[in-house]
């Protein structure tokens, strides 16, 4: 019960601010080498308790599945973001990934009254927020957000997969694995992969 508690500081201390529709966001794919970078935004409804609920990356496979079916039966609301290769490519990173977190929050409904950020910088919206270092482990909403986003990509990786059976997107999702560096060297990149990413711009 204690850990649901510390998870939910940050809701508590906006809603005793005045604020009501508290929007966790997160997003994952940035230091992948190939595929989007999805963005996820969640409301949770007030002293919401989902057991097991933490940082996507702590989770196998299979509690990312259950946890996101219960997210989405418990929100209030679930939004999405994507940012694919040739806006990676226009935007840069960063660039690209604040503009698929602004997409997710867009796609709200309701829509919030305060952000809550995982990392050090805000998409740029007319709503109010902050940046937290770490806050998928520090906030039950960011944590959310990170399960949405972690298994929405996945599923896209493995449906690439099929499209490009030759790279192991089902295994490494993108990722810089030997794996994947290795069918790079073999076949070269693909239509999916990010050409202006230093491994793949010679």
């Amino acid at each position: 019960m204690e850990k649901h508690v510390c998870l939910n500081a940050f809701e508590r201390a906006c809603r005793q601010n005045g604020y009501r529709q508290i929007a966790g966001v997160d997003e994952v794919g940035r230091g992948a080498l190939a595929g989007p970078v999805i963005a996820a935004a969640v409301i949770l409804p007030p002293n919401c308790q989902i057991p097991g609920l933490r940082d996507s990356k702590q989770l196998s496979p299979h509690q990312r599945s259950r946890l996101r079916d219960e997210i989405h039966r418990v929100a209030i609301s679930v939004g999405v973001g994507r940012a694919d290769p040739p806006m990676i490519a226009r935007l840069n990173i960063l660039g690209a990934t604040l503009l698929a977190m602004q997409d997710a929050v867009a796609n709200l409904s309701p829509s919030p009254d305060y952000l809550l950020v995982d990392g050090l910088d805000l998409p740029e919206t007319r709503v109010m927020g902050q940046a937290i270092p770490k806050g998928d482990s520090l906030s039950l909403s960011i944590a959310a957000a990170s399960v949405i986003a972690k298994t929405t990509r996945d599923a896209l990786m493995i449906e690439f997969g099929e499209t490009y059976p030759n790279y192991g997107f089902p295994q490494h999702k993108g990722y810089p694995t030997p794996q994947h560096r290795t069918a790079i060297a073999e076949f070269g990149a693909s239509e999916i992969h990010r050409h202006t990413f230093k491994l793949l711009a010679d």
